[in-house]
């Protein structure tokens, strides 16, 4: 599936565009409150996209059709408690964040429970956004690997580089505005794509809704109460503890809130994202239950994508009919990923493929610039301000912020490459996400419901915590133990366990108490 050249040059031209729009922001950037927080001045209605745009990456544009494509509607369930997440976020995190002057969302954990608590934060947040970058890239270079037949690992490495590139120079004003216009190209895309999609169908619409509804696409999947599958309670605890853990401590989010000029447009351009991406996903789930109607009424096309599919597989040719053989063998999951990428490439307009496929790459660009940005803005308030230098100078700050990017876009690029292999981009990142977030929500929680807990009491919550998070992550794969010391829960419910382990632990042993003065945890704990 080689792209046309007029596609190719697209391609080029709208990457090309994009990068240039991003450095064009350096002149903006030459400070650190620039760099931050665009010295506090953008419209909420360019936040509100960019936080839609954060979640709009090209794993929700690819991975979320492959995974509609190979088994129903259940993930949607995650999209659901977004409005849930937001209301908290605007209810009482937005004012929080906005009234405690800290551009960092884990400082005033230190006043809480001592530096440890704000270190532990930084590292899980710091793993959250570097396993984030990996899925990210890791997603986009399948989808042009199955577009174009480049190097999966060459696309990685090049992508890595573009976006570090201009998120050095142009700071998280580029970031913004650069997923403004992803944000709208990406949604002409997909309009688009499920228009030709169900205007395809050799006997009209109806055929497209038909065929998906009797292999039952449409599902939200069980309502069993049964937490070892991916039932709907447990997407419904996942994407609630996640988006949670999104709005309220993760800091691309909350160095969001302070980009907007006030309070008010914060809370404006949260519920601008959180609303928008709801129906918008909801059109990416469609598009993957028409297209396996779609692919299922052209069994030509269908039988290419699976050939391709089990070729890439093998390491040594096959014969054509051992290469039949096993493409017939092939389930829908295991070939999900690969469909939407084939329509594009052989069904689109040329030039209108080159241009989505060109939007596709730069959502990529622009879901890991913003992991860049706040991961940069978190070492330097978290890490080389608290432990090497309290009040460095200007020019020295912008020197940490930059080797800070460059760092983590190398490390990011690494983990990429480091997935290439993994089935599911979706499932994936999910698992990644669950594990390094789980013990952060329940430490948040904790701080907020007990207004004066004892810091070195809070270390136990997080360590059982942690233990429990462990446990659950890797004993299923440990054959060496009985299959009763196994966890038997689904991987999705790591950060609903996790959370609520250090929470009621946490609750347990360290009863409120009131300090002798408002001065941090560490300091008190010095006086007695």
């Amino acid at each position: 599936m080689n792209l046309a050249s007029l596609d190719i040059f697209v391609f080029a031209i709208y990457v090309t565009a994009v990068v240039a729009m991003g450095c064009w922001f350096v002149r903006k950037s030459d400070n650190t409150s620039e760099f931050m927080a665009a010295g506090g001045a953008l419209p909420g209605w360019a936040v509100g996209l960019s936080i839609f745009g954060t979640f709009l990456s090209s794993n929700t544009f690819l991975g979320v059709p492959g995974k509609t494509y190979g088994t129903n509607f259940n993930a949607f369930v995650f999209s659901l408690t977004l409005p849930i997440a937001a209301w908290f976020a605007t209810r009482f995190f937005i004012p929080f964040y906005r009234n405690s002057g800290e551009i960092s969302a884990y400082h005033h954990l230190e006043m809480k429970f001592g530096l440890w608590a704000r270190t532990y934060a930084v590292v899980c947040y710091l793993l959250t956004q570097i396993a984030r970058m990996g899925a990210i890239l890791f997603g986009v270079a399948l989808g042009l690997y199955a577009l174009t037949g480049w190097d999966v690992t060459t696309i990685i490495i090049a992508t890595g580089i573009l976006v570090t590139f201009y998120t050095l120079l142009g700071g998280i004003e580029a970031v913004i505005w650069t997923d403004v216009v992803q944000s709208i190209v990406l949604m002409g895309g997909a309009i688009l794509i499920f228009a030709m999609l169900v205007f395809g169908m050799p006997e009209g619409p109806s055929q497209a809704f038909t065929i998906a509804a009797t292999a039952n696409k449409f599902s939200l999947g069980s309502w069993a109460l049964n937490f070892t599958e991916p039932t709907v309670w447990v997407l419904l605890l996942y994407g609630t503890f996640i988006n949670l853990n999104n709005f309220g401590i993760d800091q691309s989010f909350v160095q969001r809130y302070h980009t907007a000029k006030d309070e008010r447009s914060a809370k404006r351009a949260l519920w601008l994202g959180a609303l928008l991406y709801v129906p918008i996903s909801l059109l990416f789930f469609m598009i993957g239950a028409v297209l396996f109607s779609y692919y299922d009424a052209h069994p030509e096309m269908l039988q290419e994508v699976r050939m391709q599919v089990a070729a890439e597989t093998e390491v040594e040719p096959l014969s054509q009919t051992e290469l039949e053989t096993k493409a017939a063998s092939l389930t829908d999951e295991e070939i999900g990923d690969k469909v939407l990428p084939h329509f594009i490439a052989n069904q689109l307009p040329v030039g209108l493929a080159g241009l989505l496929i060109a939007a596709i790459f730069a959502a990529a660009m622009s879901s890991v610039d913003t992991s860049l940005n706040s991961s940069a803005t978190i070492i330097l308030k978290d890490i080389y301000q608290r432990y090497w230098d309290r009040a460095p100078s200007e020019r020295t700050s912008m020197l940490v912020l930059r080797i800070a990017t460059v760092a983590t876009g190398v490390v990011g690029t690494g983990v990429a490459v480091a997935l290439i292999g993994v089935k599911s981009i979706l499932d994936a990142w999910w698992i990644l996400q669950g594990i390094f977030a789980g013990g952060l929500l329940g430490l948040f929680l904790l701080g907020v419901i007990s207004r004066y807990p004892r810091g070195h009491r809070a270390i136990t919550a997080v360590v059982i915590g942690l233990l429990v998070i462990a446990w659950m992550t890797f004993s299923p794969n440990m054959k060496q133990l009985p299959e009763v010391l196994r966890n038997p829960l689904h991987a999705n419910m790591i950060i609903v366990v996790g959370t609520l382990t250090i929470f009621l632990v946490g609750i347990i042993v360290a009863p409120p108490i009131k300090p002798t003065a408002d001065v941090p945890i560490e300091q008190e704990e010095k006086n007695k």
